[in-house]
């Protein structure tokens, strides 16, 4: 039974499709148990046609409405006309935003200009930081090549 034909029946009605519904599951599951019938097709659909039916009751002991065909497709069109409206705003916002990607690319050869010079002198200065110890830092920083390194071996200690 399809859920359009569930809402539109009265209380009473659901009240005896929900009975025959359920006499019907616990038929096809004796069956099942005694080897008698697969029917599991069946069972997955009787299983959703009572919560269906029981849904719509409980909507209706709460007084919850719920939308209809004719309901879904007002609100369908209702937000494709909303959808509509934003998309002549986005439009009319197209020139602005061209706009700012033509300075952005005029200002382009210039930001290269200075990351190309940023590089260098995080070049110039890598082999300081590279460097372990304060003394090898400085030395490195004023480019003396012949900073010694020390060996880890105390004064005066020899072989």
């Amino acid at each position: 039974m399809e859920l359009t034909k569930i809402r539109n029946l009265s209380d009473e009605e659901l009240k005896h499709q929900e009975k025959t519904s359920s006499e019907q599951l616990f038929r096809i599951r004796f069956q099942v148990s005694l080897g008698q019938n697969d029917g599991v097709k069946k069972l997955r659909q009787l299983r959703k046609e009572i919560a269906q039916i029981k849904t719509v009751a409980r909507e209706r002991e709460l007084g919850i409405q719920s939308e209809t065909g004719e309901e879904k497709q007002a609100g369908h069109l209702a937000k494709t006309e909303v959808a509509a409206t934003k998309a002549a705003k986005a439009r009319e916002a197209a020139p602005a935003a061209e706009a700012k990607a033509e300075k952005a690319e005029a200002a382009a050869p210039a930001a290269k200009a200075k990351t190309a010079k940023a590089k260098k002198a995080v070049s110039k200065a890598a082999p300081a930081a590279k460097a372990k110890t304060g003394n090898a830092k400085k030395a490195a920083a004023r480019g003396d090549s012949a900073a010694k390194k020390k060996t880890g071996k105390k004064k005066g200690a020899s072989k």
